[in-house]
């Protein structure tokens, strides 16, 4: 796809609008919505504030984004399927492509995104567009993934620590780059933000164990039960796909999972 091209939900590797997505968003809630919030505390969120969530999700982050900024602020929650969307007072739902441009209410104290730009291969004209609509002194924060690879602790047998390497390897080096998601983009976004002219600059990494069964294991059962087509092409058997969704759900599967960082910047008053 050239960048100039307008992405449809079809486009993305993962669709959100469906059941499995449903669930998808609900792991990566449990997951990072408590690293993600402790984090936008720190921009000082207020009554009055006028908010940019994108990529809202089920709107986990908007109605908490919401119920700082009352009375006088309000949050615009924008997707490119909306379905999921829970309605809050003071969440105003968009259903839009961010690739297509920032959505209208502008300019925003403060625009959020996680696990977004990392999936565009337009990610830096997105965060340059972002930038332009904050206000001044206003936060840019962004949470995205870091390329530090997933690491077994323990597991069952042997041969399930190598065909969980070995479905990484696919997932992350063979199936995301095809779909035009970057796992390195979030080690550089610190930079980019300062290219940008962002003051105030800082990242915090955040990472945790995850057991079969667990939020973080289920995540990752059903990113792989999403990816199954681009996965076979990419040479997994159905013996590999089987095996790796049940070790999933073992409680003697462990490994580190998940290295989340979050970058904020803000706009020069």
């Amino acid at each position: 796809m050239d960048v100039g091209e307008t992405r449809t939900e079809e486009d993305y590797l993962f669709d959100s609008g469906s059941d499995l997505g449903a669930e998808h968003v609900g792991h990566l809630e449990s997951l990072l919505d408590d690293p993600t919030t402790r984090w936008l505390e720190g921009t000082g969120i207020g009554p009055g504030h006028h908010c940019l969530e994108i990529g809202a999700g089920s709107g986990s982050i908007a109605r908490w984004l919401a119920e700082r900024v009352v009375p006088g602020g309000r949050v615009v929650a924008t997707d490119v399927a909306t379905e999921q969307i829970a309605r809050h007072p003071g969440v105003e739902i968009h259903r839009g492509d961010i690739t297509e441009g920032v959505p209208p209410g502008g300019p925003f104290d403060l625009i959020h995104a996680r696990l977004v730009l990392t999936h565009l291969p337009q990610r830096e004209r997105v965060l340059t567009e972002l930038v332009r609509a904050l206000a001044p002194g206003g936060w840019l924060v962004l949470g995205e993934l870091t390329p530090r690879p997933p690491r077994v602790l323990a597991a069952p047998r042997s041969s399930d620590r190598e065909l969980f390497e070995r479905m990484q390897h696919l997932s992350m080096d063979v199936v995301s780059p095809a779909g035009g998601i970057s796992f390195q983009w979030g080690a550089e976004v610190p930079d980019r933000m300062a290219r940008e002219g962002l003051e105030e600059v800082r990242a915090t990494e955040w990472s945790r164990t995850n057991v079969g069964g667990d939020h973080g294991c289920l995540l990752h059962r059903n990113l792989n039960l999403q990816a199954d087509a681009p996965l076979r092409a990419a040479g997994a058997t159905e013996e590999e796909l089987a095996r790796y969704r049940e070790l999933m759900l073992d409680p003697g599967f462990t490994a580190w999972f998940y290295q989340f960082v979050c970058t904020r910047g803000r706009r020069p008053v």
